[in-house]
C-alpha cells in the first residue's frame, strides 16, 4: 500500500508543474491574441500603467476557461509521453499496476479541478466579465490622446480639423498651422492660418488652450442669409489669439449596473430566475394575442372555437353575418368610407401583431443567451476532464515527452475542439439548434475519443504504431508471394495417408460449398451483401486444412509430391477478414458513402481470386490423391 502512494505522489509531482507550466504558457498565448484583437481600442488613448493592468487582469481571468482545457490536454501528453518515453511507464505495467491505477491520483486531482473550474465559472466570471467590458467601455468611450502629427488633417477633436506642416519636438511649437473650425456648423464654419502655434491642456484637464501666433482668421457673418453667392464675411489679421476647446482627456469609469442586469453578469441561480420571468412574459404576450383573436367578430361562423389561456377550449357563438349583402345595401357615398375603415382596422391590427411577434422574437433571442450561459457553466468542467482522458492515453500509446509531438497533436486536438464548440455555439445563438444542443456539441464528439484512447491504451493497443500500419497495408493491397516450402533432408516419420485422404475430403465438401455461397453472393445486391456478410469462418478452416494437409505430406520422401505442394496458392485470409463480423457495424459501414462503394468493389474483386484459388486447391487436391494412390 505504501508503494502505491509513492506512485501516486511520483505522478503527481511529474503532472504538476507541467500543468502549472503549460497553464501559464497557454494563458500568455491567449492574453496575447486578447491584445491584438483590441490594440487599436487601446494604442493612442493615453492610458495608464494601473488602467492597463487592470485590463489586462481581467482579460487574463477572462481568458482562463479557454486555457484551461488546453492546458490540461498538452500537460497529461507531455505527463505520459515523458514516461513512456523514460521506459518509466513500462516498469510500471511490468509490476502489473494498469494504467487506469496510474491515473489514478491524476483522476482526482482533475475532479477537483473540474469542480473548481464550475465555481469559479458560476461564481467569479459574472464578475470578472462585468469587470472586463465595464472596462472596455470606459477605454472606447475616452477620448484619444493629443498627438497631432505632421502633413496630415487631425480630426480627432470634436468640431475641428487640424493641419500642421512641421512640429518642434523641443519647444512644442507648431509650424504653419491650418486650422478649419466646424463647431458652429459647416456654414458659420471658421479658418484660421498662422505661422506657429502651441497648445496646453488645463490642470483639469477638460480644456485645449490654443495660443495662436500671427495669423489670420476668415468666417462667415453668422445669421446672413442671401439670395446671391456672395455670402458676408470677416477677416481678422491677429499677432497673438488664443482659442479655448473643450476636450475631455480624463478616463471615467463608466456604472457596470446594467451589465449586472445582462446574462453575462448572472449565476446558474439568477439565470433560472430570468428565464422564468421572461417565459411567463411571453406567455402574457401569447395570452394578449389570443384575446385580440377572440374579440375580432368572425364573419359568416356560427361556433368559433380557439384556446383559451389556460389551453382549454371554449366557444363563442355568432349570428352568420353576410357581409356582401350589407355592402351591396349601403350607399355609394358611405362605400369608401366603409373600405378606407376596413383598411385601417386590418392595417392596425397588423402592426400590432407584427409588434408582438418582434418582442416575442427579441424575448426568445435574450432566453437563449440566458440558456447558452447556463449551459457554459457546466461544459468547462467536463472538458477539462474529456481532455485529460485523451492527453494522458494518447502520451502513453505515443510515448513521445517534450514539446515537440506533443504539442503538435494537442494545437491539433484543440483546434478540432474550438472549431466544433464556436459552432455548436453559433447554432444555439442564432436559434437553429437548441441551447444544450450547440453548447454540449464538442463533448459530444471528444467523448467518444477520449473512450477509445483509453480503452485502447489501457489494453497497450498499437494504433499509433507506423510499421502497424504499414504491414496492413501491405497484406491488403501488395501482390501475393508464392508459397516457399522447405523440403526436409531427413524423414522422422512417414506421412499418416489415412488422415491426409480425410483431410482431402473435408476440404473437398467445404470448398464446393464456399463456391457454391460466393455464386449466390455474386448474385445479391448491395444491400444483401452487407447484411448476410463475409464467410471468414469457412475460409479459415478451409486453409488450416490446407496447411494441414501440406505440413503432413512433406514429410514424404517423393520428389513429385514436394512440387505438387508447391502448388497450393497462399489464401490471403486477412484480405478477406477486413468485414466486421457484427450486422449493425456492417450495416452502417455500407451506408457511409462513399466509403461502402470502395469497400464492396474491393471484396467483389477479393471474391474473384478466391474462386480461382479454389479451383487451384481443388485440381492440386485431385492430383495429389493421384500421386498418393500411384
Amino acid at each position: 500500500m505504501l508503494r502505491i502512494k509513492k506512485l501516486y505522489l511520483f505522478v503527481l509531482k511529474t503532472f504538476l508543474p507541467i500543468f502549472l507550466m503549460t497553464f501559464l504558457i497557454c494563458l500568455f498565448i491567449l492574453l496575447m491574441q486578447f491584445l491584438w484583437k483590441y490594440v487599436d481600442e487601446l494604442v493612442g488613448k493615453g492610458l495608464s500603467i494601473s488602467v492597463l493592468s487592470e485590463l489586462f487582469f481581467y482579460a487574463a481571468l477572462n481568458m482562463v476557461p479557454m486555457a484551461l482545457p488546453l492546458s490540461i490536454l498538452l500537460a497529461s501528453l507531455m505527463t505520459f509521453g515523458n514516461l513512456g518515453e523514460s521506459l518509466e511507464l513500462l516498469a510500471m505495467k511490468s509490476a502489473g499496476i494498469s494504467l487506469i491505477r496510474i491515473m489514478r491520483s491524476l483522476i482526482v486531482t482533475l475532479i477537483i479541478i473540474a469542480i473548481g473550474s464550475f465555481y469559479f465559472q458560476n461564481d467569479l466570471m459574472p464578475k470578472i466579465q462585468v469587470k472586463l467590458w465595464g472596462l472596455m467601455l470606459s477605454v472606447r468611450q475616452k477620448s484619444p490622446e493629443l498627438d497631432i502629427p505632421e502633413r496630415v488633417f487631425y480630426d480627432q477633436i470634436e468640431g475641428y480639423n487640424i493641419y500642421v506642416e512641421k512640429k518642434d519636438p523641443k519647444t512644442g511649437t507648431l509650424k504653419n498651422v491650418m486650422i478649419y473650425d466646424f463647431s458652429k456648423g459647416f456654414q458659420d464654419a471658421r479658418v484660421i492660418a498662422a505661422d506657429s502655434a502651441k497648445i496646453k491642456m488645463t490642470e483639469d484637464k477638460q480644456f485645449l488652450v490654443f495660443s495662436i501666433f500671427n495669423g489670420e482668421s476668415f468666417e462667415n457673418l453668422p445669421g446672413q442669409k442671401t439670395m446671391t453667392l456672395n455670402i458676408p464675411y470677416r477677416r481678422e489679421t491677429f499677432a497673438l489669439k488664443q482659442i479655448l476647446i473643450q476636450f475631455d482627456a480624463s478616463f471615467k469609469r463608466i456604472d457596470n449596473s446594467f451589465l449586472q442586469n445582462q446574462y453575462i453578469g448572472k449565476d446558474i441561480t439568477e439565470l433560472r430566475k430570468s428565464i422564468d420571468s421572461m417565459e411567463v412574459k411571453i406567455d402574457s404576450i401569447n395570452r394578449s394575442n389570443v384575446k385580440t383573436a377572440t374579440n375580432v367578430t368572425p364573419l359568416n361562423t356560427a361556433n368559433y372555437q380557439i384556446g383559451g389561456p389556460s389551453d382549454s377550449t371554449f366557444t363563442k357563438t355568432f349570428t352568420p353575418i353576410d357581409i356582401d349583402s350589407l355592402y351591396a345595401e349601403t350607399d355609394n357615398s358611405n362605400k369608401n368610407s366603409v373600405l378606407n375603415r376596413a383598411v385601417s382596422t386590418a392595417e392596425a391590427t397588423r402592426q400590432e401583431l407584427e409588434f408582438k411577434a418582434y418582442s416575442i422574437e427579441a424575448q426568445e433571442g435574450t432566453i437563449n443567451r440566458h440558456y447558452i450561459e447556463w449551459h457554459k457553466k457546466f461544459t468547462l468542467s467536463f472538458a477539462c476532464l474529456i481532455f485529460f482522458f485523451i492527453g494522458a492515453p494518447l502520451g502513453a500509446i505515443i510515448r513521445k515527452g517534450g514539446l515537440g509531438l506533443p504539442v503538435v497533436l494537442s494545437v491539433f486536438l484543440f483546434i478540432f475542439y474550438y472549431i466544433i464548440d464556436n459552432t455548436g455555439y453559433k447554432m444555439a445563438r442564432d436559434g437553429k439548434w437548441p441551447a444544450w444542443e450547440g453548447m454540449w456539441l464538442s463533448s459530444f464528439v471528444l467523448l467518444p475519443l477520449g473512450t477509445f484512447l483509453t480503452f485502447k491504451s489501457a489494453r497497450d493497443s498499437v494504433i499509433l504504431n507506423s510499421d502497424t500500419y504499414l504491414l496492413f497495408i501491405k497484406k491488403i493491397f501488395v501482390k501475393r508471394g508464392r508459397r516457399s516450402l522447405i523440403r526436409k533432408e531427413l524423414v522422422m516419420f512417414n506421412p499418416d495417408l489415412e488422415k491426409v485422404f480425410q483431410l482431402l475430403g473435408e476440404q473437398n465438401t467445404l470448398l464446393n460449398d464456399l463456391v457454391k455461397s460466393f455464386a449466390h453472393k455474386r448474385k445479391v445486391g448491395y444491400l444483401s451483401f452487407w447484411e448476410e456478410g463475409s464467410h471468414t469462418d469457412q475460409l479459415l478452416l478451409a486453409n488450416q486444412l490446407m496447411e494441414a494437409i501440406i505440413e503432413e505430406m512433406n514429410n514424404s520422401n517423393d520428389q513429385h509430391i514436394y512440387f505438387k505442394l508447391m502448388e497450393y496458392p497462399v489464401l490471403p485470409v486477412e484480405r478477406y477478414n477486413i468485414i466486421p463480423k457484427q450486422k449493425w457495424i456492417r450495416m452502417t459501414l455500407g451506408y457511409i458513402f462513399p466509403i461502402g462503394i470502395l469497400f464492396y468493389i474491393y471484396m467483389k474483386i477479393q471474391q474473384k481470386q478466391l474462386l480461382n484459388d479454389f479451383e487451384t486447391i481443388t485440381r492440386v487436391n485431385q492430383e495429389l490423391s493421384n500421386l498418393i494412390k500411384n
